[in-house]
């Protein structure tokens, strides 16, 4: 028995491990600016209440279009809080995700109608707000885009660019296939896919995946209607027969999608298509088809090229031959460069008077942008909440990316080693900060300058500053820094220009940065009036270290101790003699009286003795009876 049902949990697990199972996909949605979780109909989708933000506040809103989600909160991001405001997600698995933006309009008359900022996702900037983006109920009322999260979260940050507020009714965080949309070579990690254009043919209304009742894992795409493109030169064409290799890994699109179709006429043959899009700039092209026209019934009745601005892109296309029959779906897809403002489909037939299509999607290909150094960033993020920075300088999100938003006061380079970015400048002179500089400014190991003078830092100059030998300027003039000079600076061999005037420092200069100025070097460690060792600043006393200084301190105290207490001693002593001879001078009268009472006494019982003596001797004894 025990062979046969170890062979059945073998086969049991590895079933298990090796069907494909069609689990949920992971999706998250918020509903920004709400306090509570919040259900919209019509199929009772889940909103979570506002969370993960940096700030901004909340206020209600006004839904610029129809297809905008029925939400009634927005989070809008005043400058004062910072240029940058941003979305941090954690706890978001490895994975492929379509992340989605709906934006929204302050509900208040003195707001501007229309703010315009930029959308960056995961460091990238995706997208720009174009004006006259709210009287539109398509694609410009969202930013969509098909990224990669590797590392547990998701950033979406909004940066303003002077033309009001950042307002944000939405975010959706949706899973979609690994290999959703692989468009072929330069299609990975390194790229982020914005959805430009989505249009299903002949269809009456806009719709979502959703309601084409589409598999979860296509990521509830939404698709324009286009019910011709253009007059008199297209009909439409619907059927109610089942399409087959419609929701296919890994694209997942719905069968529906299919079901409706443009198809030409005998006036105009071509089908043409035109939309705007922004120059130079690579776009992927995916076309569908599905021969659902009742008269073509086989192979060859239809073929036609596919033309994208002027150039065949895909010739001598047949619907029923390259999908396996009719009412069968597919999909051709083509990355192009356009370098105009406009791009053009067109369909031109070969075989057969008239062509056909389905829907259309346009993404653009973005870059991904290199992230900065994980550890330059949480040390940068340290700095900000140990100095107090304003919120004006925001400091929210990458420091480095997107380039055209890069932190204020900060200064990046490009390690294309490492692909990877770094600090190796810090610009924060007469800020008006406050606070102290954390051990932990070391993390900036590729620093080569940093200004903080004409500040309010207090406190020590943090000992690990020396560790960071790239360093060539440092400014730390005009605080309120106290304690020693460390010995660490001594090693920054790089250092040219050194400013540690106007502060409340003490003690002697490091020996090895008095050897610096033989090299030419600045320093300026004048309106210091404890520091000495140096030509220009006074003579310093024997050199203490700090333990011989706390070890002199303590001696000292523990001397003033015994000092204190045997003058304590001495002091209750003598007011005790005092007290005694007080005593001793009010009771002398009164002694003397008693001394010469007790000497009268004793003469007195001495003469009665010896009269009686004698008056015994004259009478004789004493008769006894």
């Amino acid at each position: 028995m025990r062979g046969p049902l170890s062979l059945l949990i073998f086969l049991i697990v590895f079933l298990a491990a090796f069907t494909p199972s069609h689990q949920a996909p992971y999706a998250l949605r918020i509903s920004c600016g709400a306090r509570n979780d919040v259900h919209t109909p019509p199929t009772n989708t889940l909103w979570y209440r506002d969370f993960g933000y940096s700030g901004g506040y909340f206020t209600n809103a006004t839904r610029p279009s129809f297809i905008t989600p029925p939400l009634q909160t927005v989070r809008y991001f005043p400058l004062s809080e910072g240029p940058e405001n941003c979305y941090h997600i954690e706890r978001v698995p490895h994975g492929h995700y379509s992340i989605r933006i709906f934006f929204g309009l302050v509900k208040d008359p003195t707001f501007d109608n229309e703010p315009l900022f930029d959308v960056s996702i995961e460091g990238t900037l995706v997208y720009s707000m174009q004006s006259g983006w709210s009287n539109h109920d398509d694609e410009q009322a969202f930013v969509e885009s098909i990224v990669f999260l590797e590392d547990g979260t998701a950033s979406i940050c909004f940066h303003s660019t002077g033309h009001g507020d950042p307002a944000v009714l939405s975010i959706e965080i949706l899973q979609v296939g690994n290999n959703a949309y692989n468009f072929g070579p330069g299609w990975g990690r390194g790229t982020i896919l914005r959805t430009h254009k989505r249009l299903s043919c002949g269809a009456k209304n806009p719709k979502f995946d959703v309601d084409y009742s589409g598999d979860h894992w296509g990521g509830d795409r939404f698709w324009n209607s286009v019910p011709t493109f253009g007059q008199s030169s297209d009909s439409v064409l619907t059927t109610k027969n089942t399409i087959k290799l419609s929701s296919k890994v890994p694209n997942y699109y719905p069968e529906a999608l299919y079901q409706t179709a443009l198809i030409s006429n005998d006036n105009q043959p071509d089908l043409a298509y035109t939309m705007d899009v922004d120059p130079n700039r690579n776009y992927s092209i995916w076309l569908h088809f599905a021969e659902i026209d009742p008269s073509v019934t086989g192979e060859g009745q239809r073929v036609f090229d596919v033309l994208i601005n002027g150039d065949t892109e895909f010739q001598e296309i047949d619907i029923v031959k390259m999908s396996g029959g009719v009412n069968s779906a597919l999909v051709l897809n083509k990355t192009i460069l356009v370098s105009g403002r406009s791009l053009t489909i067109t369909l031109n037939p070969v075989k057969g008077s008239h062509t056909i299509i389905s829907a259309i999607e346009v993404f653009e290909i973005v870059n991904a942008e290199s992230k900065t150094l994980i550890e330059e960033v949480r040390a940068l993020q340290k700095l900000k909440s140990a100095l107090g920075l304003p919120l004006r300088f925001g400091w929210n999100g990458d420091p480095c990316v997107p380039q055209q938003h890069p932190w204020s006061g900060v200064d990046c380079q490009f390690d294309s080693t490492k692909l990877k970015w770094f600090i190796d400048g810090l610009g924060l002179d007469n800020q008006g900060l406050r606070g102290f500089l954390p051990e932990d400014i070391s993390k900036l190991s590729h620093l080569e300058h940093m200004n903080l003078s004409e500040n309010s830092i207090r406190g020590h100059i943090p000992l690990s500053l020396g560790k960071i030998t790239s360093l060539q300027v440092l400014d730390l003039s005009y605080n309120f820094f106290n304690g020693s000079i460390p010995e660490s600076l001594g090693g920054l061999t790089s250092v040219r220009i050194l400013n540690l005037n106007g502060n409340s420092l003490s003690g002697r200069v490091p020996a090895a940065l008095g050897a610096r100025l033989l090299h030419r070097a600045s320093f300026n460690f004048t309106d210091n009036d404890g520091l000495c060792g140096i030509p220009g600043l006074p003579t310093c006393g024997p050199h203490l270290s700090a333990g011989a200084k706390i070890g002199i301190a303590l001696g000292a105290c523990a001397g003033l101790l015994l000092i204190a207490t045997c003058l304590t001693c001495w002091w209750k002593r003598r007011q005790n003699i005092l007290r005694t001879q007080q005593i001793a001078a009010r009771g002398a009268p009164y002694a003397k009286a008693r001394t010469h009472y007790s000497r009268d006494v004793q003469l007195t019982r001495h003469n009665n003795g010896h009269e009686t003596a004698r008056t015994a001797a004259e009478n004789g004894p004493i008769l006894l009876s």
